[in-house]
C-alpha cells in the first residue's frame, strides 16, 4: 500500500492528538512524518527536509487566522504539495475564500463528520474544492440564496423597466455619492441635471401614486433595496 508522506499543523494539543488518532485508526494511507504546532515549527521541519505529500492544515495558529492562509500560499507558491484545511473556522467564510483563493485543495470542518478517508483520497487523487458535508451544506445555503435573489433582481427589473444605468445609479446614490460625483463616472454618460431627472423618473416608477411627494435619496436607496433592484451585500463601485 502506497503511503502519503503528511504534516500535521494544529496549535491545540488535544485537537491534534484527536487528528492523529482519526489518521492512525481510519485512514491506513496516510505516514505521519511530522506535526507542527506554530509557523516557525513547520517550516523547521520543510527546511530541515521533510517532503510532505500532503499537508494537512489548521488556519488558527497561535490565535492568528492569517498564518494558515500564508503557509498555505507559500506551500503552493513552491508546487507539489496538496493542502487539506482541517479547522475549527466554522462561521469565517471569507477565511475558506482566502484559503481557496491561496490554493488549498479543499476544506473540512471540524464539525459533524470531521476528517474521513474520503477527503484525503479525493485530495490525493487530484480533486480540487474537497468539502465536507458541513462545508457543502453552507455552500448550498448561499448558492440557493443567491439564485432566489438574482431571480428577485432581474423580476424587479421587468417589472419596473430598469436599465443597467438605473442599476448603476441607485448603486452609486447607496454609496454615497453625489450627482455630481456619478456624473464624472466613465461608466454614466450622464450630466448631474439629467440624473436629476432620472431620480424623479425613478421616483415615479417605483414608488406607488400618493406616496411620491418628498421622496428624497435615502428612501429611494431604501425602496431600491426593498425591490431587490440593488443587493446591499454587494455594493461595489465603478471606476
Amino acid at each position: 500500500m502506497d503511503k502519503y508522506k503528511t504534516i500535521v499543523v494544529e496549535d491545540v494539543s488535544l485537537e491534534l492528538k484527536g487528528t492523529l488518532s482519526i489518521i492512525r485508526n481510519d485512514i491506513p494511507e496516510v505516514e505521519v512524518i511530522g506535526t507542527a504546532q506554530t509557523e516557525r515549527e513547520f517550516w523547521n521541519l520543510m527546511d530541515g527536509g521533510a517532503q510532505p505529500d500532503l499537508v494537512l492544515l489548521d488556519l488558527g495558529l497561535g490565535g492568528s487566522t492569517t498564518v494558515g492562509v500564508d503557509i498555505c500560499r507559500k506551500l503552493k507558491q513552491k508546487g507539489g504539495v496538496k493542502v487539506l484545511v482541517f479547522t475549527g473556522e466554522l462561521l469565517n467564510e471569507k477565511l475558506w475564500a482566502d484559503v481557496l483563493d491561496a490554493g488549498a485543495d479543499g476544506i473540512v470542518l471540524k464539525t459533524g463528520e470531521l476528517l474521513t478517508r474520503n477527503e484525503i483520497m479525493d485530495v490525493m487523487s487530484g480533486k480540487r474544492y474537497v468539502f465536507n458535508q458541513p462545508v457543502l451544506e453552507k455552500l448550498v445555503e448561499r448558492f440557493r440564496k443567491t439564485v432566489t435573489e438574482e431571480g428577485l433582481r432581474r423580476s424587479a427589473g421587468i417589472e419596473y423597466d430598469i436599465d443597467e444605468y438605473d442599476e448603476r445609479f441607485l448603486r452609486h446614490l447607496a454609496l454615497g455619492y453625489t450627482k455630481d460625483m456619478i456624473s464624472e463616472l466613465r461608466t454614466m454618460p450622464f450630466s448631474a441635471k439629467s440624473l436629476e431627472k432620472r431620480q424623479a423618473d425613478l421616483v415615479g416608477r417605483l414608488f406607488p401614486d400618493g406616496e411620491q411627494r418628498g421622496v428624497n435619496v435615502t428612501r429611494l436607496v431604501v425602496r431600491a433595496i426593498e425591490l431587490h433592484i440593488i443587493d446591499p451585500a454587494n455594493l461595489e463601485a465603478d471606476e
